[in-house]
């Protein structure tokens, strides 16, 4: 029998409640610690992951991510190759030492290498013969102004016996001296053999200064993760990404209580073994406990709250946002599993808001869409700048899945076009979003809304603000009050 009407619960999302003000002796929102995990092992400087997104998350955001404390996850709608490759920007993006730096042979070309510089974003090559001892070292500079693309780095190249180099295991105070007293940039690190073991670049130090609160490893490199699905090459999707430096994967479904997601889990944790492995998307306490109980690190939560997803009026099915981060923080609560919020924030409070309730991080799609440094592209539109964004189940983002699995090109691709377009029943959106410029400040606008947030409720980090917060549900009027109401904005 069906529920009555008055035993149905009432579901809330962020505009259905405020936080009620409390004592606080935080002296200043700066004093607020908002250090938190993003998985079991992954800890943050700040609760921020961007979202799995073909229009918000490859190598660029996640490199700005988490040089600012938080981390990306690059969405997995491209060929393993090219995911690979996106991860691999991202772990050698900077670090103590580059253990595996990228290396030519001296036959190489001036093009060829200048490919390799533009497409893995780096300064330079170091150059090596079959045993890998050291040959020379060729930068951007030496190439730029060169005109023939078929002549051989050997030609161009600074030679070894122009380098400053240092040994295996080097200090870094040391290889910051060598640096600084040679006016150099890059310090190659041979072993006792002169084979390359490593590198050292001033920028890498330079960063290390810059943004003292970067998500990185134990080797110093910055922290990314990466996206799979459920079925066909997740597992060789998994052990390639994992081999390539991903610190963890997020197993990327829309209904993560289903039979498909907790296979997968439980999968990749029996073939790959120990691995941060991130689960979702769920919205209620038991979808929580049996994504923990398959083995997951964090738990996704959102079904249906993001701004370009219409699950819920496609399908009928979902749960507000603040009701399903509650209860399923509830269902974790014994466990140390985080849970991640994914979808429904559109303002700093929400961020708030969704810690308070119990995720420990909030995941950040559309607006993170419309910064620089999302994949997303930029559209003029009557003299104003747009970036192009879409649900990862919209008609489009399914269709470029579905070429791209069938690996067809021509006559062939028409026809799985028109197959999906009769099969599918899209539950996302394509939309345009104003571009907001860096990622940096979209950040810092949240992080700093929490950080006061924090200081209302008297808390002095993420953990005492789940301990001391105070929900009040407000009607429509309350809401309308909460905004800015009665002027003329001039802005």
């Amino acid at each position: 029998m069906k529920d009555s009407a008055s035993d149905l619960r009432v579901g809330l999302t962020f505009d259905d409640v405020l936080l009620v003000p409390k004592f606080s002796d935080v002296k200043s929102r700066r004093d607020a610690d908002t250090r938190t995990y993003f998985s079991r092992g992954i800890r943050l400087s700040v609760p921020i992951v961007s979202a799995n997104m073909d229009t918000v998350t490859e190598s660029t955001m996640a490199i700005a991510l988490a040089r600012l404390g938080g981390i990306g996850v690059i969405h997995r709608f491209l060929t393993i190759e090219e995911q690979v490759s996106e991860v691999l920007k991202v772990k050698r993006s900077e670090g103590v030492v580059i253990e595996d730096p990228i290396t030519l042979g001296p036959e190489a070309t001036v093009g060829q290498a200048l490919g390799i510089i533009k497409d893995r974003e780096v300064g330079g090559i170091v150059i090596v013969d079959g045993s890998k001892k050291v040959l020379g070292l060729v930068t951007r500079r030496d190439m730029t102004l060169e005109d023939s693309m078929s002549r051989k780095v050997k030609e161009v190249m600074t030679p070894r016996s122009k380098l400053v180099v240092a040994g295996k295991g080097v200090s870094m105070d040391k290889a910051k001296e060598m640096l600084h007293a040679n006016k150099i940039e890059k310090l190659p690190l041979l072993d006792a053999k002169g084979r390359l073991a490593g590198l050292v670049t001033s920028k890498d130090i330079m960063k290390r200064k810059e943004f003292p609160n970067a998500t990185k490893d134990s080797k110093g490199r910055l922290r990314v993760a990466a996206a799979v699905g459920v079925k066909g090459d997740h597992l060789e999707r998994s052990r390639r990404l994992l081999d390539a430096g991903a610190d963890a994967l997020v197993v990327d479904i829309a209904h993560g209580h289903s039979a498909y997601a907790i296979e997968t889990l439980r999968g990749i944790k029996r073939e790959l073994g120990e691995v941060e492995v991130v689960a979702g998307n769920v919205a209620t306490a038991k979808g929580a406990q049996d994504l923990i109980r398959a083995g997951a690190d964090a738990v996704k939560v959102g079904v249906g709250s993001g701004s370009i997803c219409v699950t819920r009026v496609v399908t009928g099915s979902g749960v507000p946002q603040l009701t399903a981060i509650l209860d399923s923080a509830a269902g974790a609560a014994d466990s140390g599993v985080p849970i991640i919020g994914d979808g429904g924030v559109r303002n700093p409070g929400d961020v708030t808001k969704a810690i308070a309730a119990g995720a420990s991080t909030v995941m950040i799609g559309s607006l993170f869409a419309g910064t620089e440094e999302s994949p997303g592209p930029t559209i003029l539109r009557e003299g104003v700048r747009y970036k192009l964004t879409r649900g990862m189940a919209s008609l489009a983002a399914t269709v470029d899945r579905r070429v791209r699995e069938t690996k067809t090109a021509g006559p062939k691709e028409d026809e799985v076009i028109e197959e999906v377009i009769e099969e599918s029943v899209p539950e996302g959106v394509e939309g345009l979003i104003p571009y907001k410029g860096k990622v940096e400040e979209v950040v810092r606008q949240l992080v700093g809304g929490l950080r006061s947030g924090m200081s209302y409720s008297g808390a002095h980090d993420l953990a005492e603000l789940r301990k001391k917060s105070e929900f009040m549900r407000i009607t429509s009027a309350g809401h309308k009050e909460s905004l800015p109401h009665d002027i003329q904005k001039v802005v």
